[in-house]
């Protein structure tokens, strides 16, 4: 099953369209936990076995691993996940982007040692830097196009004749560079007007959505901007920090699990 079809099928069974972003940081763990860089996949397990009943999908963001030497817990970690959660789509949050013969190493890295769903891409050297993406059959391309971040403004509003550049990169996603139907964007929660903007040029293609939670994204405005013409799908709107911490004591994942669960609720009441 490509990763369009996992996360529509995910859409369907979980009502939901929240995404749990895994961004482990010893130095935040509960309990026994607290600074011990081998306890990352335990951790992760315990918020993701508690949150997937809540969960269209998961997104491990590869830097909190890499920066622990924690790289073999994230190939545990998303085995983990496609045997006691199937059908939940892992993401690998990696943002890479360079020359297409580097991308393919990148792509090999993402989809077969990781054995990633998709991957986020970062589109500043051209098609030919997302190509070998998507040259892997089936698996998820998920475009950097409006960030979350207060800095993506510097270069995502320059005009290119009179259109922002955040808005080209979506015209070419959508008109061009899906050739395998399995290109996503992403679109940060703390700009709603334009999700809005991003939904209109590339119609019913996924959105990853980051910053709600502790970035301060607002869920109404978010699902209203970002949902797609069925007005039930079309999103995955991640939090990550606000669900993983939110329990400081040994019941850390049932605390996240409830918070994953309030959530879901507040996307769906607005749904």
């Amino acid at each position: 099953m490509s990763f369009i079809e996992s996360l529509s099928a995910a859409w369907s069974r979980t009502q939901s369209l929240l995404c749990v972003g895994l961004d482990p940081e010893p130095s935040r763990f509960p309990g026994a936990f607290n600074g011990h860089a081998d306890s990352i996949f335990d951790f992760c397990r315990e918020i993701v076995d508690a949150t997937a009943p809540f969960a269209c999908a998961f997104k491990p963001q590869i830097a909190y691993f890499s920066a622990h030497r924690a790289e073999d817990q994230l190939e545990q970690l998303i085995a983990h996940i496609h045997a006691e959660h199937p059908g939940l789509p892992v993401i690998l949050d990696a943002k890479r982007g360079d020359i297409g013969s580097t991308a393919e190493q990148y792509a090999i890295e993402a989809f077969d040692r990781y054995q990633a769903d998709a991957v986020t891409v970062n589109p500043y050297m051209g098609f030919d830097s997302v190509q070998p993406y998507l040259d892997h059959d089936g698996k998820g391309v998920i475009v950097l196009c409006r960030t979350s971040n207060v800095g993506g403004s510097d270069l995502q509003f320059l005009s290119v004749d009179g259109t922002p550049l955040y808005q080209v990169v979506a015209k070419l996603a959508a008109e061009k560079w899906n050739a395998n139907g399995q290109l996503g964007l992403v679109v940060g929660a703390t700009f709603p007007r334009e999700i809005e903007v991003v939904r209109s040029i590339v119609g019913d293609m996924p959105l990853l959505i980051p910053g709600i939670g502790a970035q301060g994204g607002d869920v109404e405005a978010t699902v209203r901007a970002g949902r797609d013409s069925s007005g039930k799908a079309g999103m995955l709107i991640n939090s990550s920090r606000a669900i993983i911490y939110a329990g400081k004591g040994d019941d850390f994942a049932s605390v996240a699990g409830e918070a994953a669960r309030r959530t879901r609720d507040a996307i769906n009441a607005v749904v």
